[in-house]
């Protein structure tokens, strides 16, 4: 009995030496844009971390196996405008009853990071971080909101005295890398305080800006207040300027973009018409980062998750590759997070694995306009930190070694 307990453990000991990964995707088509590669790939993950990216890896060397051959093995996707602080008892608020659960809606779409967009302010972001950040499983990321209260609404969005810089920004810097931009939204005034003031703090914690402007035209926003690196969303809204009268992008637009500010799709429920996006997409003014602005109104309208936006631009004619690029990468380095969007050996080992499934398909705008399309994502698995947080369907199999392997 003692002679067939030391076999065991042995063979188990040299079955753990030989295992190099955790978990092994195998025969996928890999789109990582950061490294270039666009190619049927292994990718072997180890101890939460990218551990191989190779043309063939043994699944011996694997715990598990899971075979994603006909599938695309993408970095996990970074949605940097969402709205995630729920449960606070601020009724009809993005700060509130507007505001969706991470969990409930990031794994089962591939985004394995949302960045909430201004929910919060400086008075409240503790909250929002014991609530719903350090209880997530998704990675959530935050802009603080200009306004100390956030996304309360009415009153407390208008409220210019409770526009800080220098308080809003100094709290930033408290919270380097969870903090990762100051937003301004839904300044109905006349005043520029709001936006010159989250430009203050953006400086003094080092991160950028992202606005949602008001309804009066950009072209000042622009050239007055905002930096190379800081963030227009909503750009194919078509009520701020972003459209000539003869249907391309306005001057305002283009002069932004050669000043360096990035352009992201923000989609939410009244930010995005065909008639705006088709013709500047086809003029070339492409967004820097696709982006959802999910909350509960935007994803129950035309606009139901980071995929579902996606889909759009491979209808509107954008390829594969250039929309991955858009949902990873690009955010990725937009918010100062470059250990995320990418599957560089060493990179944490978000991951999402997508079906690209053909078909007859009719997405909408705003407004109910409808492009017909003929291929859609679906997510069929998502990987956070080395770990399967989210499974549509059995995947072929997830293959463990038996034990009646060992020792062999």
């Amino acid at each position: 009995m003692r002679t067939l307990f030391f076999a065991s453990w042995a063979a188990a000991c040299t079955l753990a030496a030989q295992t190099h990964y955790d978990l092994l995707l195998k025969g996928g088509h890999v789109i990582d844009p950061k490294n270039k590669i666009s190619a049927v790939r292994d990718v072997g993950i180890s101890g939460g971390k990218i551990a191989a990216v190779a043309a063939t890896i043994d699944a011996s060397q694997a715990t598990k196996t899971v075979d994603v051959s006909g599938l695309y093995v993408t970095p996990g996707l970074v949605d940097i405008h969402t709205h995630l602080y729920t449960y606070t008892g601020n009724h009809g608020s993005m700060a509130d009853d507007h505001a969706i659960v991470p969990d409930s809606f990031g794994p089962r779409e591939g985004a394995t990071t949302m960045v909430d967009a201004g929910s919060s302010g400086w008075r409240n972001f503790d909250d929002f971080k014991l609530r719903i950040i350090d209880r997530s499983r998704t990675r959530v990321l935050a802009f603080i909101d200009i306004v100390g209260h956030g996304h309360r609404g009415g009153k407390f969005e208008q409220d210019l005295n409770d526009m800080d810089g220098k308080v809003t920004g100094d709290f930033a810097a408290k919270y380097k890398g969870l903090i990762v931009g100051i937003k301004s939204a839904h300044f109905a005034g006349p005043e520029w305080k709001p936006y010159e003031q989250a430009v203050i703090a953006a400086k003094a914690a080092n991160i950028p800006v992202m606005i949602d402007f008001g309804s009066r035209p950009i072209s000042e926003l622009f050239s007055r207040v905002l930096r190379p690196g800081d963030i227009y969303t909503h750009m194919y809204s078509g009520i701020r300027g972003e459209q000539a009268a003869e249907g391309g992008p306005s001057q305002a637009v283009l002069d932004g973009r050669k000043r360096g500010i990035i352009f992201d799709v923000g989609h939410g429920s009244g930010s995005f018409l065909w008639r705006v996006a088709v013709p500047l997409m086809k003029a070339g003014f492409i967004p820097d980062s696709i982006s959802t602005d999910m909350h509960t109104a935007s994803m129950n309208t035309a606009m139901k998750d980071l995929l579902n936006v996606m889909d759009k631009f491979l209808a509107m004619g954008m390829d594969l590759d250039s929309v991955i690029l858009r949902s990873t990468w690009n955010p990725a380095r937009e918010i100062q997070h470059e250990e995320l969007g990418n599957l560089s050996v060493g990179s944490v080992a978000d991951v999402a694995v997508l079906r690209v499934e053909k078909g007859k398909f009719g997405f909408a705008d705003m407004y109910g306009g409808r492009m017909d399309a003929t291929q859609k994502f679906v997510c069929e698995l998502t990987v956070r930190a080395g770990r399967v947080i989210s499974r549509r369907r059995q995947l072929g199999r997830i293959l463990r070694r038996p034990p009646s392997t060992l020792g062999r």
